[in-house]
């Protein structure tokens, strides 16, 4: 596994982490270099990250917060048809909408429309994904709480319900103003 930006919180800094069965087959007599060794500002920078990682246990609230989030998305798809599924892993989150939940037909437009919203509106950043751009990602910094999640899917509650675009059903090929 190659880590990059986020290991050192913005600093030029990477790692690998590898099994030692893989590491082993490296040691061949040649001498390994990359420009990100040995910078004592950057090595600083990356170990204050682990401190901070393990220190404010952030790995155990990204797994508790993720839970309670993706419960929170789910129980919101009851409410909200345009969210045809909820899935992923910790903090990183997709929230797939589709126009009908029995054909999936990918709900493009109205996905562009929640993302611009939630940003202009509530300030809330997400991004766009998948082969249809139908998947809205949420990736928050691992200190995301059990509130900052409430606040997020109230204010997606609040513009899926007022979404100016199609809704399920309407004629497939209209295309939202």
């Amino acid at each position: 596994v190659t880590m990059g930006k986020p290991f050192g919180n913005g600093m030029p800094l990477a790692a690998v982490v590898t099994s030692r069965k893989v590491a082993e087959a490296f040691n061949n007599g040649l001498e390994y270099f990359n420009t990100f060794g040995g910078n004592p500002v950057c090595c600083a920078a990356g170990l204050a990250v682990l401190d901070i990682l393990r220190d404010e246990r952030l790995q155990e609230n990204a797994a508790d917060v993720g839970c309670y989030l993706i419960r929170l998305l789910k129980d919101l798809a009851t409410r909200r048809t345009l969210i045809g599924d909820v899935r992923g892993q910790g903090l990183f989150l997709g929230i797939e909408f589709v126009r009908d939940r029995t054909t999936l037909e990918p709900a493009t437009p109205e996905t562009s429309e929640v993302c611009g919203r939630m940003k202009d509106e509530h300030r809330i950043l997400m991004s766009i994904d998948g082969p249809h751009d139908n998947v809205l990602v949420l990736k928050p910094p691992m200190c995301f709480s059990r509130g900052d999640a409430d606040t997020v899917v109230a204010a997606l509650d609040l513009v899926l319900g007022t979404l100016r675009g199609p809704k399920p059903g309407d004629n497939v090929g209209h295309t939202p103003t």
